[in-house]
């Protein structure tokens, strides 16, 4: 079986420091899921203007058929994806049961921190509060695990490497999913 980890968060949290850390480490397929936007959500946020879900549902769609693309191939992968909403997670996984998400959590101040301080992307500090806002926590039932990145990228990933390889040695380790 393939596994897919979503590495997801607000802006600022470290998801592609993370997420580069954990491909370095495992060899696995990696994309970032910012690179996935249409044009115009580039431009938009660029512009100070928050996505909305209409804006957000092509970019979330275009995220799943890449990781159906990793599945199918047989290669276990890493994908960014801030994944704000359970309804969007839901959307990642519906046919996916590769998919393991890693949510990335952090203090609002060392986000704020992290955004002003990030030169050349396109999405501008003044839309973390709009991210924060919009943020629903990853649920108990869902695929996957939180973990804190108020310490270096690779002490993350190791954690997150370290908890992967926990569940697969582990045979009732729970899925994190209700069987269908």
């Amino acid at each position: 079986m393939t596994h897919t980890l979503v590495v997801m968060g607000v802006s600022g949290v470290g998801k592609t420091s993370v997420a580069a850390a954990i491909v370095t480490r495992t060899g696995w397929t990696f994309a970032e899921g910012d690179d996935l936007h249409p044009e115009a959500n580039r431009v938009k946020m660029a512009a100070g203007t928050p996505l909305d879900d209409e804006d957000r549902w092509p970019w979330l769609r275009r995220i799943a058929a890449w990781i159906g693309e990793q599945e199918a191939a047989g290669r276990d992968a890493v994908i960014t994806c801030s994944a704000l909403k359970r309804s969007y997670r839901d959307l990642l996984c519906d046919g996916h049961t590769s998919v393991r998400f890693v949510h990335l959590l952090a203090p609002p101040a060392l986000l704020q921190s992290r955004v002003d301080n990030r030169r050349g992307h396109y999405m501008p500090p003044a839309l973390l509060g709009s991210q924060l806002a919009a943020l629903e926590p990853l649920g108990p039932d869902e695929p996957g695990f939180a973990v804190d990145t108020d310490r270096s990228p690779t002490d993350v990933a190791d954690e997150v490497l370290i908890r992967i390889a926990a569940e697969r040695s582990t045979p009732d380790a729970p899925s994190g999913r209700e069987p269908r």
